[in-house]
Formats: structure tokens, sequence, C-alpha cells
């Protein structure tokens, strides 16, 4: 399997380059040559498989031409050590936890993939690859578990001063050994953009081996369809149409949906659902796409104003408007409707969502209100990362996981560091 750079298509790279290669300009995108379909008779067993099996086969297809079965087994296996369940809240309403991982984050199914594929595709090499990640909160600690005492992979986390939960600063400072966590006095769009500069910067990737963490790698991307598959194969039968609600930041998340519906996941439907940082929703109500400066909400994983994977999705459907529209339905919602909706989760269902997956039950719950339908929203974190928005909205108490309360007594070890290009790469070198 080929990949090709989205902003070149003329650029064919192999899976270890598309992975492990530098990204040595800003709009390096890639995406394999072609989107396999899998079989009917994956589909007609999807409901007596396993999330493992699932995933092995959804790899098997996309990457089997480049990896050992033996190999992808041995990746899903040890990434893929923790339960996606589906649970039910009412007749057609149901809701997909993502959180169940070492990190309580969605992003442990990706990273902890990622992790095992660098050390298979790195196996033979005898150079330090640096892994540069910006993050908003969760990618960062994430990529931080799953990379910890990783072999030739050292890990530099940027995340924005002030703007991400006191949990979440834990994880991503921490970890001490190859992870090393930079405080960037800026948001998240400004560590981003740090990140991005250094991939442009020549000299930076000859000595260093610059590569990226985040879901603009599709190595973190890609595994991300798999809980997709697991959520349908546990959904009961339904003659409805199915939808996906997906909290929507860098739309990573969304794109993996997107593809996993090109594969033949019979989804009738993704909504991209966000906070005020609206420029998606608000392309797929006009087809103008207009990038704004971030704003900070308490629903900070989506605090991006120019989302990278946009393009991703651009390309998906060749720039066609008009397919894009009709397969994605977009809502934004404020802090304010946020609260509410974790006190409705709360009140209505006895259900404690984080403020991101309330988030997706708003943009469902308003699909669902014009088109009968089966909905799952996906729940992307453990309400205990964000304790202070859910106990405000639902008037209950959060109960703290014990890895978290053990996690909070550690003493934080990061680097300050101003918003400027000239002292990231100063201390990167």
């Amino acid at each position: 399997m080929n990949f090709y750079n989205i902003n070149n298509p003329s650029e064919q790279v192999s899976l270890k380059e598309a992975v492990l290669k530098s990204v040595t300009r800003v709009s390096d995108l890639y995406m394999p040559e072609y989107i396999p379909i899998l079989s009917s008779e994956f589909f007609n067993k999807l409901n007596n498989t396993s999330l493992q099996e699932i995933a092995c086969n959804v790899t098997k297809v996309m990457l089997g031409q480049d990896i050992p079965d033996i190999s992808i087994e041995n990746i899903i296996n040890r990434a893929l050590n923790f339960e996606i369940p589906l649970r039910q809240l009412d007749k057609n309403l149901y809701v997909l936890e993502l959180f169940h991982g070492p990190t309580l984050a969605f992003k442990d199914i990706g990273a902890r993939f990622m992790a095992g594929l660098f050390e298979y595709l790195l196996r033979n090499e005898n150079r330090e690859t640096t892994i540069l990640v910006a993050t908003s909160g969760d990618t960062g600690s994430a990529v931080a578990n799953a990379f910890f005492n990783c072999k030739m992979v050292k890990v530099v986390i940027l995340f924005p001063a002030g703007k991400v939960s006191n949990i979440q600063e834990k994880q991503l400072t921490t970890m001490g050994g190859n992870i090393m966590a930079l405080e960037v006095d800026g948001d998240f769009d400004d560590c981003q953009r740090l990140v991005k500069l250094a991939f442009s910067d020549a000299e930076l990737n000859s000595r260093l081996n610059l590569t990226s963490a985040n879901s603009i790698n599709f190595a973190r991307l890609f595994p991300q369809s798999f809980y997709y598959f697991y959520g349908l194969s546990q959904l009961a039968a339904t003659n409805k149409p199915v939808v996906f609600s997906v909290p929507s930041g860098n739309f990573g998340n969304l794109t993996a949906g997107i593809i996993a519906k090109k594969m033949g996941l019979p989804v009738h439907r993704l909504i991209a659902s966000t906070n005020v940082n609206r420029c998606v929703p608000e392309y797929l109500l006009n087809g103008r796409f207009d990038p704004q400066p971030t704003i900070h909400t308490i629903t900070n994983a989506m605090d991006v104003g120019n989302p990278s994977n946009f393009r991703r999705i651009l390309d998906l459907y060749n720039n066609q408007y008009n397919l894009i529209s009709t397969d994605i339905k977009g809502y934004w919602f404020t802090d304010e409707q946020t609260l509410r909706a974790m006190n409705d989760l709360q009140n209505r269902y006895l259900y404690q969502a984080d403020p991101h997956g309330a988030v997706a039950y708003l943009g469902l719950k308003e699909y669902m209100e014009r088109n009968d339908c089966c909905g799952i929203f996906l729940e992307t974190a453990h309400p205990s990362k964000f304790p202070d928005e859910v106990e405000k909205a639902t008037n209950k108490k959060v109960q703290i996981p014990e890895t978290l309360k053990d996690l909070m007594a550690l003493k934080k070890g990061s680097v300050k560091m101003p918003n400027s290009f000239a002292s990231f790469r100063d201390y990167l070198i």
C-alpha cells in the first residue's frame, strides 16, 4: 500500500515513510492510495466478533500488504487490552464509552496502536526518532503513556499553559524518562504552529529525525476506525438507519469514522458535534471554510480554530461539498448548553458524562429531533478528568479512580516555554 501526500498527490511513499518520515512541509498529510472495502463475510459475522478480532481484520485489509499477520495480531493484542462498551440509554439512544484505557480517554486506542507500529517499523533502526506532539489535553497523556520507555523514541509534548485540566496536566508532566513536557504560553493552535514550524525546518529534521503522533499521522488516526465497527457490532438489531455523533476538535476522530464508512460500515450518517469553534459545522451549512482564532471553552479538546484533518475530509470526498454535506451533519454548542446537557444526561438517564460526550449527545439529540434513526454518541473521556465542570453541571460528586488519585500525588515536571519558535528550536537542539 502506497501513501500519497494530499497536498501533492504525485508524491508517493511507503507505510514506513508515511509514519516515520520527517514532515518537512507544513501541509504534509498522508493518506492511503485507496480505501479498501471489507468483505460481506466480515460484516455478516460482525455481531459475534471481539474488539481484537475486528481490529485485526480491519488492519489486515488496510496494512496487511506491509505487515505480517502475526505482527498485526501482536500490536492489536497489546494495544487493545481493555473494553469499549456500548451502553443503551433509551430505546434508540446509545453511548459508546471510549475511556476505559490507561489514561481514561479515547486517544489511548490510537496512541497504543501507533506505539506498537512504531516499534515494529523501528525494529532494525539504530537512530533515535523524536515525536513532537501538540495537545489540548488527552492526546499528550495518551501518547506519553503509550510511548513511555519505547526504544529508540523520544517524545516532546507541547501543551497550552493553564488550558488543560489538572488531571490532564499531571498525566502530561509526571512520566519522565523519554517523555518531555513543554508548557507553552499560548493556546492549542500556538502549540500546533510551533510543531508545524519545526517540521518545516530542514536542519531540525536532519538532526532530530522528527515525526508526529497527533492525528495528522495516519498511524494515530486509522485505529480510531476500530470502535465504529465494534460499536455497531454491539448494537441490537434495528431496522432504523444508524448514525454516530462525534465530539470534534481537530477532526481526526470524525475522519476515522468516514474511513470506516468508506470501508463498508453501514452507517447512515456521521454528526460533527463541536463547541463555539465552529468552522466545520458552518462549512457543512454553507460550503465556506473560514478558520478563526481559537476560543477557549470547557470542552478544551475541541478548542481548535483551524482543524488539520479537515483537509483529509475534503480529500476523502474529492472536494465535493454535496457529498460531504450528505454524509456529515454539523452542530455547535455553547458552554451553557453543554452544562445543561450534562445535567440532562444525569437526571434523565442517570448517566454522568464529561463535557465532550455531552456535546456529542447534544448533536445527536438535535439530529434525532428531525430524523427517525438509531443514534450512538461517543463518550471520549472519563468524567473524572473534568470534575469541576461535571460537578457544577450535575450537583453530583465525581468518583475519582484510584489510578488518578495516585497520579495527583506525583510531582509535576515540565519546562515553561514562550510562544516563540526560536525558543522551541533552541530547546530541541
